[in-house]
């Protein structure tokens, strides 16, 4: 598979696994499905730009870094959003976040193909 294909799908499992965590803030727990449909989306995201990214950049070091800033700056975004009770969750949202975007970012280096030329 090429490296935005394994990006998008390892982003989407990775991004799910991030958001089941929540589970364990027992606060977000009435919004458990909107914080997996979301954090879903996030690694898709992450994915798809890290997948760009490994295309023009063949690096395991770069691509990890940059996977990682655009999971944390995504990852900022919605710490940013307060919760119903209108308190914040940086480090919680923000750490699983930089962490998944750097496998991502691993694992779209690694296993990543280069796309079939027609």
């Amino acid at each position: 598979m090429n490296k935005v294909v394994i990006g998008v799908l390892v982003g989407l499992v990775l991004g799910a696994l991030d958001g089941a965590t929540a589970w364990f803030t027992p606060a977000v727990r009435a919004q458990i499905t909107g914080i997996l449909i979301g954090s879903s989306i996030k690694g898709m995201l992450v994915g798809l730009a890290a997948g760009f990214y490994a295309r023009k950049v063949n690096s395991t070091g770069k691509g990890i870094a940059f996977a990682a800033v655009i999971g944390l700056i995504l990852a900022a975004i919605v710490a940013a959003l307060p919760d119903p009770t209108g308190q914040h969750y940086w480090v919680q949202i923000m750490l699983p976040g930089f962490i998944t975007g750097a496998m991502i970012g691993f694992f779209t280096q690694r296993y990543g193909g280069t796309a079939k030329q027609i």
